[in-house]
């Protein structure tokens, strides 16, 4: 039984990395533009099956992929604030929500024409797990904690040494008084799209790398990730790292007793919680 808990904490502390950092793009969005942007999902998914195109399609390695993924989500979420966003920023945050909707199922079609609605994964065949200690690892399991931890570094030296993040801090707290300082809003903005878009491209690869590649899997993740940025405090970038390990790990250990289908049920049922005890969240972000 301590063997399965352990085992399911790894499985838990994976899935949960790549939630982390989906969190931390939709706690990002909402802390300084300051609505849910349900496109988010769908951005990790078009970012996933970019990194598909260039490493099964054009046959360059994965570590490749990774920052043209990257690269391409950016450009993709620069397009949709310059076309779409930028005129409804000053609408109530109701109809931005409603705008993020219209763009998700936009972008989820797009990749259906694109790459078509069947299942894909990067790698045929069996990848044969590590064993230590009775315990089991994949290789790519591995890759996507180390990756994972690097990106959340490099967010954190971003964010508390660069006059940039700096800015985008003070912006969260509020931003009127940013604009009154002379903080270029507009160019935090993009900063802040830039951010999530490539954290949200690198979440998709990994799950994509964990699991597999369909249209809708960032539609179905995102529930989780919104379950992390609310449990660690909606616009605090760490606690959706905190909230993302915690769903993560709570969803894979509810297996021991009840159905894995449903797990995302687990990440609804801490949400209402949360927000019911604790609208704040753990690190005491908005309500």
């Amino acid at each position: 039984m301590l063997l399965d808990i352990l085992q399911l904490t790894i499985y838990g502390i994976v899935i949960g990395s790549i939630i982390a950092l989906g969190a931390i793009g939709v706690s990002l969005t909402f802390g300084i533009l300051r609505f849910a942007n349900f496109a988010h999902g769908d951005l990790m998914t078009f970012g996933a099956y970019v990194a598909f195109t260039v490493y099964t399609i054009l046959g360059l390695p994965m570590w490749l992929g990774l920052p043209a993924a990257m690269a391409a989500t950016v450009l993709l979420a620069f397009a949709l604030d310059r076309v779409v966003f930028i005129r409804l920023r000053r609408k109530n945050p109701v109809v931005l929500l409603i705008a993020s909707f219209g763009i998700a199922l936009m972008i989820r079609s797009a990749v259906q024409i694109v790459w078509g609605p069947e299942t894909l994964v990067y790698v045929q065949g069996i990848q044969l797990p590590w064993r230590f200690a009775g315990l089991r690892l994949k290789p790519d399991q591995l890759t996507i904690l180390v990756s994972a931890a690097v990106l959340v570094f490099a967010l954190h030296m971003f964010l508390t040494h660069s006059k940039v993040g700096k800015a985008m801090r003070a912006m969260a707290d509020n931003p009127d008084l940013a604009r009154i300082s002379g903080i270029d809003t507009e160019r935090i903005v993009l900063w802040t799209w830039g951010i999530g878009a490539a954290l949200a491209a690198a979440a998709g690869i990994f799950l994509g790398l964990d699991t597999r590649l369909l249209p809708e899997m960032g539609w179905f993740i995102l529930l989780p990730i919104f379950a992390a940025a609310i449990l660690g405090g909606i616009g605090k970038p760490y606690g959706a790292i905190a909230g993302g390990l915690i769903i993560g790990v709570a969803q894979e250990l509810s297996t021991l007793v009840i159905d894995p289908s449903y797990k995302a049920a687990v990440a609804f049922a801490i949400m209402v919680v949360v927000l019911i005890v604790r609208p704040t969240g753990i690190f005491g972000g908005r309500s």
